[in-house]
């Protein structure tokens, strides 16, 4: 941080500060106002999540008083992960509210508004966030807390040019990112001219049933309470570091194993890691021989009973296709969160062209791959000038 710069508690350089409304599922409706909630606010962004809007009408809003939202307002989580995330509102085409547990903030005009949210993606804030976190099971910030923040508060033209030089970082970021989407979707489309529809099956492929290809399980369930400080701590996969024909490494978090769980929910290559909740049956293959690294109950483990019958690399496709045009739909059980039990995972149909057709596949996806591969090495390349920015500014 510079030296020279003025600091302010959050609650002094806002012109507006108020929490969302409580709204419960009898409250919400197919259309009418957007309601936000904290998970369309991400570190620094905001998550649209277009397949699962939210909405209550126009007389509920009436009925409980609730406090619209605009373009432009910065919303902050005062719930994980992490605590303390804001992001900027764009124009969603909708009247929008907010839920309870989202701070509505609105800056005088000593404040950008972008300053302040990269400033919270900063070492220094999250740190501060976690003097004011309370709560045992589920932790969270309350507002009063929140408004006692320091804020820096350099000069706006200082602000301006600081938000200028971080947008140049993240918008090469995100181009990046863009490349890696377009790879998978020209892999999905050399699935599709070799295997045709695998919920339709126009080819008259052998199908069977998950459950005969696969032995799965899920991970461990994870407890703080039940850690034993005499197991041994690893790293872990939970469900955010499972993603769609990869991994995200970059944040495991990690718990105590005995030597039994170690041994029950070790990694092999070749395994299939797919998510049970969240967007169910997003899914990748593990790539490495020797892991130390464990999964979560949130996660199911297959591994191929016959490799005469299966290539691993095969099924994230058949599973993304059938997810996006409604064939899992089915096997997954909504109840407060869409989950993919095991039972019905056993059920889920798999088609089977020939072995040598999947490995033809396979040795194309993994040119692809290394194509993926640079450009990942860019993105790290480019995070790190991001972060050491960030440092300049904020550390």
């Amino acid at each position: 941080m510079k030296r020279n710069w003025e600091y302010k508690k959050l609650g002094e350089v806002v012109s507006f500060i108020g929490d969302g409304d409580w709204i419960e599922s009898r409250h919400q409706s197919d259309n009418g106002i957007r309601l936000i909630q904290t998970g369309n606010i991400g570190n620094g962004v905001f998550k649209a999540k277009e397949d699962r809007p939210h909405f209550i009408s126009e007389s509920t809003f009436d009925e409980l008083g609730c406090t619209e939202i605009y373009e432009g307002d910065c919303l902050v989580s005062r719930l994980p992960d992490p605590i303390g995330r804001a992001c900027i509102i764009p124009n969603m085409q909708n009247r929008m509210i907010t839920a309870v547990d989202c701070t509505i903030l609105r800056f005088q005009k000593l404040v950008d508004s972008n300053f302040f949210v990269y400033y919270t993606r900063s070492k220094r804030y999250n740190k501060e966030i976690e003097n004011y976190t309370t709560g045992s099971t589920r932790k969270r910030i309350s507002r009063k807390n929140l408004e006692s923040i320091q804020v820096p508060v350099p000069p706006i033209s200082e602000q301006s040019k600081i938000v200028a030089e971080l947008d140049l970082l993240t918008s090469i970021i995100d181009k990046q990112n863009a490349q890696l989407k377009e790879i998978d979707n020209l892999a999905q489309a050399i699935f599709y001219d070799m295997f045709g529809d695998p919920i339709e099956n126009p080819k008259g492929w052998e199908v069977k049933l998950w459950g005969e290809l696969f032995d799965t399980i899920l991970g461990k369930m994870l407890d703080a309470k039940k850690q034993n400080p005499n197991d041994t701590v690893r790293s872990y996969l939970g469900n955010t570091n499972v993603q769609w024909f990869s991994f995200d490494l970059t944040a495991l978090k990690t718990m105590t194993f005995s030597a039994k769980e170690m041994e029950k929910f070790a990694l092999r290559k070749g395994d299939i890691l797919l998510c049970e909740g969240g967007e169910s049956g997003r899914c990748a293959v593990w790539e490495d021989d020797d892991s130390l690294v464990l999964f979560q109950k949130a996660i199911h483990r297959a591994r191929v009973k016959d490799k005469a019958l299966i290539e691993a690399h095969f099924i994230p496709f058949v599973i993304k296709f059938m997810r996006e045009k409604g064939g899992l739909k089915n096997f997954v059980s909504k109840a407060t969160i869409e989950h993919l039990t095991g039972e019905k995972l056993a059920l889920v149909p798999i088609i089977l062209p020939p072995l040598s057709l999947q490995q033809s596949f396979a040795e194309k996806i993994q040119s692809i791959e290394k194509q993926k591969e640079a450009i990942r090495a860019s993105i790290a390349d480019t995070q790190k000038l991001l972060d050491y920015t960030m440092d300049k500014y904020f550390g």
